[in-house]
This record gives C-alpha cells, sequence and structure tokens, in this order.
C-alpha cells in the first residue's frame, strides 16, 4: 500500500510541477504589467481602477500567442503520459 501512495504523491507532484509551469508565464506577465501600471498609477495620480484591465489582458494575449504551442505540447505530453500509465496501475 505504500508503494502505491508513494507512486500517487509522484504523479500530484508532477502534476502540479507541470500546471506551474504551463501557468507561469501568463500569471507572472500578468502580475509584471498589473505592477507597472500601479506605479505608473501613482506616478500621475491616475486612479482609474479599470485601467489595468487592458494591458493585462493584452499581455497574456501576446505571451499566450507566443508559448501558447509549447504550452499544448507540455500538457499534451503529460497526458500521454498519464495515460500511458493506467495499465500498468494495480
Amino acid at each position: 500500500m505504500s508503494m502505491q501512495g508513494d507512486r500517487i504523491l509522484g504523479l500530484m507532484n508532477e502534476l502540479i510541477w507541470n500546471s506551474m509551469l504551463v501557468a507561469g508565464p501568463v500569471l507572472a506577465a500578468a502580475l509584471i504589467t498589473g505592477l507597472v501600471i500601479s506605479v505608473l498609477q501613482v506616478a500621475t495620480q491616475l486612479q482609474e481602477m479599470t485601467l489595468s484591465y487592458v494591458p493585462k489582458l493584452l499581455v497574456s494575449a501576446i505571451v499566450l500567442l507566443v508559448l501558447g504551442s509549447w504550452m499544448i505540447n507540455r500538457v499534451t505530453q503529460f497526458a500521454i503520459q498519464m495515460i500511458s500509465t493506467i495499465p500498468n496501475l494495480n
């Protein structure tokens, strides 16, 4: 039973790691864009709440366009690996 638990924990670890790798670039780009917009809002004293949404959306779309094929390939390879381990589960 312990061996099965270790295997499940390993698969979960791999799942979380792949999720962070795939989602990380988009989240990091949106975070950096939000910080830059916030600094500009403070410097110009322009306190419009909706001003940060459009640049974050555009930057996220650009990151998805640039890295989208890599992200899909990563998720696809992970799914193929998980599906191929199903027959070996006891």
